[in-house]
């Protein structure tokens, strides 16, 4: 793997940005690229929006009109992406995460904001490498043991379950 550039773009203002997110969200985009033994320069961008136009987008690109906590656009298929032609850098796609949603799941899940951002920009950027888990099963399966496999390479494992903290108000 060669260079990444992440754009961050925060569009919502909601929730203030805790410092060093962003910082995290690229370590996280490199780590997925690193375990998938991703080869040449990319780029990605990440938007922080508000449930509004996540739900918006939501309905525009899915036909679903609810509030989610991400979307995955990728900009390529079967490993053929996109090249920027100003730097040769392939263009995976967007990753947008609903920044109220990822505070709500944190809470929730009982652990921090940080790893729920990580946790989010590393399921889009699997999405963005091809993978999917809309149908269940093994891919499912499979792409759940990815995103570990780089929360650990990150030092942020999960330590707890995708269970509802009993605590929470959600």
């Amino acid at each position: 793997m060669d260079k990444t550039k992440v754009i961050i773009d925060n569009r919502q203002r909601k929730v203030k940005i805790p410092t060093g997110i962003r910082l995290l969200l690229r370590r996280c985009c490199n780590a997925t690229l690193t375990l998938e033994n991703f080869e040449g320069s990319a780029e990605i961008s990440v938007s922080f929006v508000d449930e509004d136009e996540i739900q918006a987008l939501n309905k525009q690109h899915r036909n679903i009109d609810s509030v989610t906590d991400v979307l995955s656009f990728p900009l390529g298929e079967n490993g053929v992406y996109d090249v920027n032609p100003a730097t040769g850098a392939k263009q995976l796609g967007d990753i947008v995460i609903c920044v109220p949603r990822a505070v709500e799941q944190a809470d929730r899940f009982g652990h921090s904001l940080q790893r729920e951002m990580g946790y989010l920009t590393v399921h889009s950027m699997l999405h963005l490498l091809g993978y999917d888990h809309e149908e269940g099963g093994l891919e499912q399966v499979r792409m759940r043991e990815k995103e570990e496999a780089v929360m650990v390479l990150l030092g942020i494992p999960r330590d707890g379950s995708y269970v509802p903290n009993p605590d929470s108000e959600v």
